[in-house]
């Protein structure tokens, strides 16, 4: 069920490497990102309140606004590892920082994988050893990266917009243990355009907020999320304006594909929540919808079960929606079945058509909850055995 993908372009200043340590199997499972000069940052991070040690080195490095690289090891997530885990963080960085000159507090760590294991931290400082030679720009390089940072991922995502002369490259993982709040998510940017670190930052939590902030898998958020962004200038100035739009459709693109690519996925959902009396309201509604188990069993079993949805609405006790004022959309193209809850006759509502309907690969649904002003899209997948069985033996 995997997107089409842009051309890989490579960004003006950055380098890229993945490389095997065997830190589990003979999968990539170790990347960096560099770039050949110092680089504007921002980051948004978990807010899970037991954040992994990396998420902990990474916001005291990228405090001051400036990063050169993001060092990145898959399969073990240096979470609930204690102090040893902090200074297997900060080695991280302090080695990759040697192997390319420059200061350990311009690097920035990220772990993803099993939580509670420590990182095989001799493979990790011989890995970072051979940095310098491994590094290279092109397509290739940066594809073993997006497979260095994979889990249980089906296959690598990214994605490209220019803005200007400059260009943004995106690069994520994540397939589980996602529901962003700022799942395992990471996600690196880079860009060649030349923004203040001040103005990065204020971007690119609009942009999280907009995207990554609105997708879930499993509800379960993540005590490793990342979004970090790296601009080099190396292709000067751009309107800030026109960098965020651009910023915001390739993290949509991304945040979708994660949607997309849930464990054992094989649907992926927009839901629309509308006529809400607030931003919040429909916010909440569409989540609840969106994490319900019944829903995305009953959309991946194509189970014309409307009634799940009116169940999903109710029980968001803050924002209480009369059953006359609830109605819900099946969409696909121009094609839109209602079920209107309250005037519901058995008879008004084509149940194999929305069967049929459900079957679809990407599955549209409007939920409306009144006469209100305010609306909020979100992204989801269904919920299917491979999700179970992915789960049920993680570390086995």
């Amino acid at each position: 069920m995997a997107m089409d993908y842009p051309p890989l372009k490579n960004i003006r200043g950055f380098s890229w490497m993945g490389v095997n340590l065997g830190i589990k199997d003979e999968s990539l499972d170790f990347g960096v990102i560099a770039s050949e000069c110092e680089c504007s940052a921002a980051g948004v991070f978990t807010r899970n309140n037991l954040p992994g040690a990396p998420v902990i080195v990474g916001r005291e490095n990228i405090e001051n606004g400036r990063l050169q690289a993001i060092v990145v090891n898959s399969k073990t997530a240096n979470v609930a590892t204690g102090k040893a885990g902090i200074e297997d963080a900060k080695n991280m960085c302090l080695w990759t920082g040697e192997a390319l000159g420059f200061d350990p507090k311009l690097v920035l760590p990220s772990s993803t994988g099993v939580i509670g294991q420590r990182l095989p931290i001799k493979k990790i400082h011989e890995g970072c050893k051979s940095i310098a030679e491994n590094l290279g720009s092109s397509q290739e390089y940066i594809e073993k990266f997006a497979r260095a940072i994979m889990t249980t991922d089906s296959h690598p995502k990214w994605s490209s917009n220019s803005v200007g002369n400059a260009t943004i490259l995106g690069i994520a993982k994540g397939a589980g243990m996602i529901e962003p709040n700022m799942a395992t998510m990471l996600s690196y940017f880079v860009t060649d355009a030349k923004l203040s670190s001040g103005d990065l930052q204020d971007i690119l939590e609009r942009v999280v907020n907009k995207s990554f902030n609105r997708i879930s898998i499993d509800s379960d958020t993540s005590t490793s999320d990342t979004v970090v962004i790296l601009a080099n200038g190396l292709a000067g100035a751009v309107d800030a304006e026109n960098f965020e739009t651009a910023l915001t459709k390739s993290a949509m693109q991304l945040a979708k594909e994660i949607a997309r690519d849930g464990e054992g996925a094989t649907k992926l959902i927009e839901l629309t929540v509308s006529g809400a009396e607030s931003q919040r309201m429909a916010l909440q509604i569409a989540k609840s919808i969106i994490n319900s188990p019944l829903v995305k069993t009953a959309i991946h079993g194509a189970d014309p079960n409307w009634g799940r949805f009116v169940m999903a609405v109710g029980k968001v006790f803050e924002y209480p929606v009369h059953l006359e004022d609830l109605s819900i959309n099946f969409k696909n193209g121009g094609l839109v079945l209602t079920v209107d809850a309250e005037k519901l006759e058995t008879e008004t509502v084509d149940l194999d058509a929305i069967s049929k309907l459900l079957q679809n690969q990407e599955i549209f649904i409007e939920v409306v909850v009144g006469a209100g002003k305010f609306s909020e899209t979100v992204w989801g997948c269904d919920l299917t055995k491979g999700y179970i069985e992915e789960n049920a033996f993680y570390t086995t």
